[in-house]
C-alpha cells in the first residue's frame, strides 16, 4: 500500500461515518485491518498531516503560536 491509497482509505472512513475524526479513522482503519497503528507514519501524506493538525488545533490539542500581536 502506498501513501496515496492509505489516504483515499482514510478519507473515506470519513466521509462514511461523519463525525468521526482523522485521528480516529486511522485507528479504526488499523485495528480493522491488524495493522499496527505506529507503522502507519510513512502512509500519511501531507495532505492528511493538514488535516489532522487542523483537527488538533479546533480541539485545542496543540497549541499554536500567535507572535507578535497584542490582545484588543
Amino acid at each position: 500500500m502506498n501513501s496515496k491509497e492509505f489516504t483515499n482509505k482514510i478519507n473515506d472512513i470519513v466521509k462514511e461515518k461523519k463525525p468521526i475524526t482523522y485521528i480516529d479513522a486511522i485507528v479504526h482503519y488499523c485495528e480493522s485491518q491488524n495493522i499496527e497503528v505506529e507503522t502507519t507514519s510513512r502512509l500519511i501524506s501531507k495532505s492528511l498531516k493538514e488535516k489532522i493538525k487542523a483537527e488538533a488545533i479546533n480541539a485545542n490539542m496543540l497549541k499554536i503560536k500567535k507572535g507578535g500581536t497584542l490582545p484588543v
